[in-house]
């Protein structure tokens, strides 16, 4: 299917089933929110990438307009949909303050693949204790897709892009496992010498090298 869609470019990576919560303060987007979410139609997120609006982005709905400012700014909640391809940016709608484009939607295989997720849900676990942070992960591990967890696994934009990219949940995975098994043995080492550096200068119970053997 080809379509016209509204787009509110952003220096973010959304999945579909992502919620993302935003504020909306310029004119153009305040308006595209307010018809959007009258019209009830989505609208699409096209990443901005080193300064590039990119090819790729995700179409989202609104759940909920949270807040409305008495400047018409507004704090909304929406929800990606799926993925979409650029196929030609219309820079200036008709009466329009914001942008548009024409995109389509390639065929993107979501099914789940259950035992390949889980070395990578176990990758980013080990990941976030070695960095000692806290994320909450809200569906259960069976339950989970690539698209559920790329933001936890500590990715740049442009790899976060790159996945967004890849249309077959097995190839995603793959991604995220190659990622994870590049960078857990760098932090690890990184820990290790903060480790070492700590001890320096402390008193230490070390046994002596016995020559007698």
């Amino acid at each position: 299917m080809i379509n016209f869609i509204p787009i509110f470019p952003l220096g973010i990576v959304v999945y579909p089933g992502e919620s993302l919560n935003l504020h909306v303060f310029e004119e153009r987007y305040k308006q595209l929110i307010t018809e959007s979410f009258k019209e009830k139609k989505p609208f699409g997120i096209p990443s901005v990438v080193n300064n590039n609006v990119t090819e790729m982005g995700t179409l989202v709905k609104i759940t909920e307009i949270v807040q409305v400012y008495e400047d018409g700014k507004m704090d909304i909640r929406t929800e990606g949909i799926s993925v979409f391809r650029v196929l030609e940016v219309i820079k200036r709608v008709p009466d329009k303050l914001y942008s548009g484009a024409i995109v389509d939607y390639p065929p993107n295989e979501t099914q789940l693949k259950v035992a390949m997720m889980q070395q990578v849900i176990n990758g980013i676990r080990e990941l976030h204790r070695v960095l000692k942070v806290s994320k909450e992960i809200k569906k259960p591990d069976e339950q989970l897709t690539s698209y559920d967890i790329a933001h936890h696994a500590g990715l740049t934009l442009e790899e976060e892009y790159e996945l967004l990219g890849l249309l077959r949940e097995d190839q995603r995975i793959e991604y995220l496992k190659r990622h994870l098994n590049k960078i857990l043995p760098m932090i690890n080492g990184i820990e290790n010498l903060k480790e070492k550096i700590q001890l320096n200068g402390h008193f230490r119970e070390l046994k002596g090298f016995n020559f007698d053997f």
